[in-house]
């Protein structure tokens, strides 16, 4: 029963019209109290609810903030790896065993023949798959997160590469790819020129920017599909489906070219393919679960020497990303209005 003040009219629990010992006097309470929208009428038996005003909540941080000063430091990283990459490349081109040596013997290789136009294939096929990719993070309404996300992974991918191509260097494994001359002595002049002119062609070879050899373990043209597909799965609609599964037959297709064209060999796509989604699920792991994402002598995740780059990056994101969509320019204004989040 409500707190009642005290009465001078006797016994302040006695109802005088109803005569309930029970009940407080019906002159306590107003006409306008309601109760889950029904009002307590007078002669009436009240049900002893109390309302109590509460103050609004405090307005919470969101919990995933854009922070692009942080997407724009991923991207310069993501530059830096991949010139690492290209120096590396004009680096070891001098280290390449001369063509008389034939390629290492391998399953694949050893079991197809060579198509030279295979090669442009896959090249063209990480081009649609880079296309459609850039869709998915544009339109995405969490895009500076998922962005820097993947310019993180692909940074440590090609920083990772550079040092394996660096320390093993292969025969080269097809016998009509075409190899610049070696000079036979390197100077900073003629590794800068060298880099240059595969930065400018993207690294790829379609273009005829890249005719530096060596640059095998592990395949980047693997890494690219794999990314693609991963990168779609996680964060396109559910129900898009058949997106998913045309995704990854874009992927094995551009995989198996490779392979064909004898431009990689079957141990680069294998290790590329470990690495890569290794890689990006241990990322995604770390970052979907608050629980591991700090220190601690049972975290074994935290031991991984680029953990606390991705924890500069990662501290403030409050879960897994949602995948929810939106346009990305501030006009036409009428694709703001009725739905500006797309949910899956």
């Amino acid at each position: 029963q409500p707190l009642l003040p005290p009465s001078t009219k006797g016994n302040a629990w006695t109802s005088s019209s109803t005569g309930n010992i029970l009940s407080p006097p019906i002159e306590y309470y107003d006409e306008d109290d309601k109760t889950d929208g029904l009002a307590i009428h007078r002669g009436g038996v009240p049900n002893g609810v109390v309302k109590i005003d509460v103050p609004a909540p405090l307005r919470e941080e969101p919990r995933f903030p854009k922070e692009k000063w942080k997407t724009v430091i991923a991207f310069a990283i993501l530059c830096a790896s991949f010139m690492t990459t290209t120096i590396t490349l004009a680096l070891i081109h001098e280290r390449v065993p001369d063509r008389d040596i034939s390629p290492l013997s391998d399953v694949f290789l050893d079991a197809v023949s060579e198509a030279d136009w295979a090669l442009d294939v896959s090249e063209i096929l990480i081009m649609i798959a880079t296309i459609s990719t850039s869709f998915v993070l544009v339109f995405h309404k969490h895009r500076f997160i998922v962005m820097r996300r993947v310019f993180m992974i692909l940074s440590l991918l090609y920083l990772m590469r550079s040092v394996t191509m660096f320390v093993t260097v292969l025969p080269v494994s097809s016998h009509n790819y075409y190899c610049s001359p070696k000079l036979n002595t390197t100077s900073t002049v003629v590794v800068l020129k060298r880099a240059w002119q595969l930065m400018i062609g993207f690294g790829l070879s379609i273009n005829g920017k890249h005719t530096y050899c060596g640059d095998y373990i592990y395949s980047g043209h693997t890494v690219m599909l794999v990314m693609h597909y991963l990168i779609i799965a996680e964060y396109s609609p559910r129900k898009c489906f058949p997106v998913h599964w045309l995704s990854w037959c874009l992927s094995m297709t551009g995989i198996v070219m490779v392979l064909w064209s004898h431009g990689h060999y079957t141990v680069d796509v294998i290790i590329a393919y470990y690495v890569t989604t290794t890689l990006f699920w241990i990322y995604h792991t770390l970052a979907n679960n608050a629980s591991i994402k700090q220190s601690g002598p049972n975290n074994f995740l935290s031991r991984m020497w680029w953990f606390p780059l991705f924890l500069y990056f990662e501290k403030n994101v409050g879960g897994p990303v949602p995948r929810q969509y939106e346009w990305p320019l501030p006009w036409p204004r009428r694709f703001h209005g009725k739905h500006p989040n797309r949910n899956s």
